[in-house]
């Protein structure tokens, strides 16, 4: 980890440092230096034998961008834990709080970028970056605390499918909701008000872009609900978010910078709540 081992929570106990005098350990304590251990990383998975992961928080991708995207141009499967992925983060403020980095991360060609909804999502997530051993993964990870969504595993792996319905509509669907991370919670939320007032609303978990656009057309029209007023949630600019909710689909996130608060506070000076996906849910229907 980059100086950030105690908020990633990379270590694994009983794992040996690296350090002076033996080198024997295999954890290893970088100091400020994303850069220098994400140039690392490659090297590590282009000598082969190893799969190097390594934790910061996401912000600071900003950082290690250069070596995560050659990387993907060399098709190295390495894997960036980053942590603290939103306004979510709190009290460290804007300059600590990603915003546009998940859109930037996902333009990067070959790079799957992954952001779990909850336990669950994350261990098939995680699964998904091992089984891919051409292309890097940059793992979405929250500070806060989020509710589960899905409390037990399917035989299928169905977020390496990138996307796929989480809950049907009871009836037809007139309403699709997307989520990704903290914020499929509140598309559940959402999609529950919804249906108390009479709309069949579905909600599709959307883990990761990349893996869904490499599924087959069937699936992914099956998955996106076209006909149906669709609209996302993401803690995040909406940059990439148009390939799911179409032109006149909503999107509630962010539109600029974060501010210094609780996550909670922040949530709802940014108007992403719950209460905020019905609306834009309303105001299309």
């Amino acid at each position: 980890s980059a100086d950030l081992t105690g908020s990633n929570n990379t270590f694994v106990k009983g794992t040996p440092i690296f350090d002076a005098p033996t080198y024997e350990g295999r954890y290893v304590n970088w100091g400020i230096r994303e850069f220098g251990m994400a140039a690392a990383m490659n090297g590590m998975a282009l000598h082969g034998g190893i799969i190097p992961y390594g934790g910061t928080f996401m912000v600071f991708s900003d950082y290690s961008r250069p070596a995560i995207r050659l990387g993907a141009l060399m098709g190295v499967r390495a894997i960036h834990v980053l942590t603290h992925d939103s306004i979510g983060l709190g009290e460290d403020g804007p300059t600590h709080q990603p915003v546009e980095h998940l859109a930037a991360l996902r333009a990067i060609p070959n790079l799957l970028v992954f952001r779990p909804a909850d336990t669950v999502e994350a261990m098939e997530c995680w699964q998904a970056a091992l089984e891919h051993k051409a292309a890097p993964s940059a793992m979405a990870l929250s500070r806060q605390k989020t509710p589960a969504v899905r409390t037990v595993a399917s035989d299928e792996n169905l977020s390496a499918r990138g996307a796929y319905e989480l809950r049907a509509a009871k009836g037809e669907a007139r309403v699709t909701l997307f989520g990704t991370g903290t914020e499929l919670a509140l598309a559940l939320a959402a999609a529950d008000a919804l249906e108390a007032e009479g709309t069949p609303t579905r909600v599709v978990s959307v883990p990761c872009f990349e893996l869904f656009f490499q599924q087959d057309a069937k699936y992914q029209a099956s998955v996106i609900g076209r006909g149906t007023v669709r609209v996302a949630v993401e803690a995040a600019i909406q940059q990439g978010w148009e390939r799911f909710i179409g032109e006149d689909g909503g999107f509630v996130g962010m539109t600029g910078f974060g501010a210094s608060a609780p996550a909670e506070v922040l949530y709802e000076k940014f108007g992403i709540t719950t209460a905020a996906v019905v609306a834009a849910v309303k105001a299309r229907l």
